[in-house]
């Protein structure tokens, strides 16, 4: 029985492929997914309140969860039968932001162009009083709450959800778009077995390049998620999100993310100038042909990856059928050579705080010149 947490109740029920079975029947030895949310605690900013009526539409009930940037409520839709839905709303500070209304704007924009039943549906909203993102509301727990519970995952059920999440990025990337920001959190487990892959605040058109050079911040991704292409500020497309699903796949497989360190420059810089380590040095009882799946998807040079989301899922359906090359036995260390050229986001952050230690020089020396 795979239950990881208490409580939980059957949502509606999930459409059955032709074989009469939902996407996750098919993994072996789940049962009932549980609901769970982290715990939320009281804010004593101002904030919406259970009861209030947003836009005469969205009746606020309990917060589900509270980022450094926006909270999600549980609200009921009275437009629609008051059908549950989830309500994203920017901490005030956070509306007047240029970035992060782009950011905001842009999430509910793609949101409402993909239309495919492994992505989080987007519920279009005319005339807002303020800025917010109403969704439809998910019953379940998060990828990371599940491998917090449980790692490394079997491996027919990392394969699963793998293969799975190719079906939503194949849908995105035919749309133009790509996530940039796969990780854990931002998967979902549902209670009615099916999987939502959510948050596209940082997505963009398959043809865009990054653009903000100002550190580790939510708009340029998750740093133990990102690519190396990511790192070093070059043109995302769809294989930005086939390096990060393999990243995905790895943790799934082995319990632990390659490149770790203390210091999160060196863990980019490992990323971009080496392998990670063979996943089955981590977890012996994977299969070659596994291995050889998640480190083809891992390669360093978007050119030697799978192309697309598609093909990535053909080899996830039919492990068995992979070809085995090798490569685990040829990985490359890490070496420093993370450069200021190379990686603007570095440049951006030492340029920054170069600034901010003159500023204090300054300051010290007209102090001591008013003292005397």
């Amino acid at each position: 029985m795979f239950l990881l947490f208490r409580g939980g109740a059957t949502c509606h029920v999930w459409p059955m492929n032709a074989n009469g079975h939902r996407p996750l029947d098919q993994v072996p030895g789940w049962g009932d997914v549980p609901e769970y949310h982290d715990p939320v605690e009281p804010s004593s900013g101002p904030e919406l309140r259970p009861g209030h009526l947003l836009d005469g539409r969205f009746l606020i009930g309990e917060p589900l969860s509270r980022s450094g940037m926006a909270t999600i409520y549980k609200a009921q839709d009275t437009c629609n039968q008051n059908q549950p839905v989830a309500v994203k709303v920017p901490h005030l500070q956070y509306e007047s932001s240029p970035v992060f209304f782009s950011r905001f704007q842009r999430e509910e924009e793609i949101g409402r162009k993909l239309d495919h039943p492994f992505l989080l549906k987007v519920i279009p909203v005319e005339g807002k009083s303020r800025p917010y993102l109403a969704t439809e509301y998910l019953r379940g727990c998060t990828l990371a709450h599940l491998l917090n519970a449980m790692r490394p995952l079997p491996e027919k059920d990392a394969l699963k959800i793998a293969s799975l999440l190719c079906e939503a990025l194949r849908h995105m990337h035919e749309c133009g778009v790509v996530h940039r920001d796969l990780k854990p959190p931002n998967v979902m487990i549902c209670c009615d077995r099916s999987i939502r892959l959510m948050d596209f605040g940082i997505a963009s058109a398959a043809a865009s390049r990054r653009i903000t050079l100002g550190g580790l911040t939510p708009v340029m991704g998750t740093p133990e998620y990102m690519a190396p292409e990511q790192v070093k500020n070059k043109r995302c497309d769809e294989r930005t999100d086939i390096y990060s699903l393999g990243l995905i796949l790895y943790e799934m497989l082995t319990g632990s993310l390659p490149f770790q360190n203390e210091n999160p420059w060196v863990a980019l810089n490992d990323r971009v100038s080496g392998d990670p380590v063979a996943p089955r040095k981590l977890n012996p009882a994977l299969s070659p042909e596994v291995e050889e799946i998640v480190l083809h998807a891992m390669q360093r040079n978007p050119a030697d990856r799978y192309a697309t989301a598609a093909a990535l899922k053909a080899d996830l359906d039919a492990p068995d059928g992979v070809r085995v090359t090798g490569y685990c036995n040829h990985l490359q260390s890490p070496r420093w050579r993370l450069g200021l050229r190379e990686t603007p986001m570095l440049a951006g952050t030492l340029l920054g705080l170069g600034f901010i230690l003159m500023q204090a020089v300054l300051f010290l020396l007209l102090r001591h010149y008013l003292k005397r």
